[in-house]
């Protein structure tokens, strides 16, 4: 398996993860208006024999520092409990470190985020729609997020979930 960037020719197959993983269109309308919108700052994909197996994006947040927020977040029935979705993950925040980004935010299970290092303590001090239990946050590379309180907003394409 291979994790890496998204090429064009995989947009396709990366709607098809999306769609097949959650069941739904939401999730893959979600990824192509974040690119639509240029909030997308990068998208990983997990390719398995030739076969994008799958995916994960990386969008652009409104934060009193340079945020992410991680998700969707999807791999194929037949291919999850394989590491897929941790390698994804894991390679997301190496990027995210590398480019320099203050935080990575996540809505999801605490009991899989947190092996990732996402902490809902990091989290809870900011102000969002999304704030709770789910919410999460990681300070890629740092122990400290460089404010512990303020407003975060998700891209706007968010919003079409809810």
């Amino acid at each position: 398996m291979i994790v890496r960037l998204e090429t064009p020719g995989e947009v396709a197959a990366i709607r098809i993860v999306e769609e097949i993983a959650f069941g739904r269109r939401e999730e893959a309308q979600l990824v192509d208006d974040l690119r639509a919108a240029g909030d997308a700052v990068f998208s990983l994909v997990a390719v398995d024999d030739g076969i994008v197996a799958g995916h994960a994006m990386f969008s652009r947040m409104k934060a009193p520092f340079p945020a992410l927020a991680l998700g969707p977040v999807a791999v194929l029935p037949e291919c999850r409990r394989t590491g897929i979705a941790s390698e994804l993950i894991r390679e997301g925040i190496a990027r995210s470190e590398a480019a320099s980004w203050a935080a990575v935010f996540v809505l999801g299970d605490p009991a899989f985020y947190r092996r990732f290092g996402f902490d809902i303590g990091k989290a809870r001090g900011f102000i969002s729609p999304y704030a709770g239990p789910h919410l999460m946050a990681l300070s890629p590379g740092r122990n400290e997020l460089p404010a512990d309180t303020g407003i975060i907003e998700y891209a706007r394409a968010f919003a079409s979930l809810e």
